[in-house]
């Protein structure tokens, strides 16, 4: 039983308090992250938060009050992003996002460091190689990303992909950006061009 539909509907069964405890949780191992961790300024390039946030988004998984009915509603327009908690001290905001099949995001590196997890469904991770040359992003390759996929990455255009939903069902992951929420629209997607192809002249 692992449709979004069904997801949804066990999940309208957790109390507002069974929410909040969830994501007490689920901060609490983000902070216990950050502790590990002896540089603060880019934990990033902290081995042990590294491995602390991808545990934290691991135990996410398995906790089906922390994303609620509301915060899995989806736009026919584009991805959809849920605000669902924010760090007091302004390290991190923590998100869901919600993919209808076709959508997509655009071809991205990160101005900070980001995790994710798959909830549910399936997305595409498509990865690029910047060419400074040309200016812009060359397609590497393409893999699945099934419900229970966890990954993450630091800022600056070695890590640079885009994500998109190919298959005919919804699809909801749960994103950790290292920005406070005023502003996850304009300093964590560093939006890139696909590198324009030379034509052949025969």
């Amino acid at each position: 039983m692992n449709a979004p539909a069904e997801l949804a509907l066990l999940s309208a069964f957790h109390t507002a308090e069974q929410h909040v405890a969830a994501f007490a949780r689920f901060t609490a191992a983000l902070d216990a992250a950050f502790d590990a961790c002896a540089t603060p300024g880019d934990p990033s390039r902290c081995a042990r938060f590294a491995r602390g946030l991808r545990a934290a988004l691991t135990r996410a998984l398995a906790d089906p009050a922390l994303v609620t009915p509301a915060q899995r509603e989806g736009s026919a327009q584009t991805y959809r992003r849920h605000v669902i908690a924010a760090d007091s001290r302004g390290r991190y905001t923590v998100a869901a996002l919600v993919w209808q099949p076709g959508h997509a995001s655009p071809i991205h590196a990160h101005h900070t460091w980001c995790g994710y997890a798959v909830l549910d469904g399936t997305l595409t991770e498509t990865l690029y190689a910047w060419d400074d040359a040309r200016q812009g992003a060359d397609v590497m390759r393409s893999h699945p990303r099934a419900s229970g996929a966890v990954s993450f990455g630091g800022r600056g255009r070695t890590s640079i992909h885009r994500l998109s939903n190919g298959s005919d069902a919804q699809a909801v992951s749960l994103h950790v950006y290292g920005v406070a929420a005023e502003h996850i629209s304009t300093q964590v997607n560093d939006v890139l061009p696909l590198v324009r192809k030379t034509a052949l002249v025969s």
